[in-house]
């Protein structure tokens, strides 16, 4: 009785508008920052080398190269401090955890692009 009353109060919370993407896609996310009295918008761009479960606690982790120095920030999937998540590119990965990408630099840090289908010409169509 009682996690159902759990689940029916957290539902209200649950962001309906989120994004689909997956580990190994570069993403950027529009997460307001509040300085002093004011709001802006910063974007936070990188791959994403973590997606965690779970209803409302769900959360994904964004790595990025600043100045030679990686960075990680782990966001919450649910929050309403962010405005928007934009899939960049999407990325071709064999594992759900990128950790590995930690240790590499330069080029072999990068993932490979996986490469959209053209669904604009029909079957049987020359191009």
């Amino acid at each position: 009785m009682r996690n159902a009353a759990i689940q029916h109060v957290e539902a209200k919370y649950l962001r309906q508008d989120v994004t689909s993407f997956r580990p190994g896609d570069s993403v950027r996310v529009f997460w307001k920052v509040k300085e002093g009295e004011k709001e802006r918008v910063q974007a936070f761009e990188g791959t994403v080398i973590r997606k965690t479960s779970g209803s409302h606690r769900a959360t994904f982790t964004v790595r990025k190269m600043s100045f030679g120095v990686g960075v990680e920030r782990i966001f919450p999937l649910h929050s309403p401090r962010y405005e928007k998540i934009e899939v960049l590119s999407r990325g071709r990965v064999n594992r759900s955890r990128l950790f590995y990408l930690r240790d590499l630099k330069g080029k072999a840090a990068r993932v490979d692009v996986q490469e959209e289908a053209d669904t604009t010409q029909g079957k049987g169509a020359k191009a």
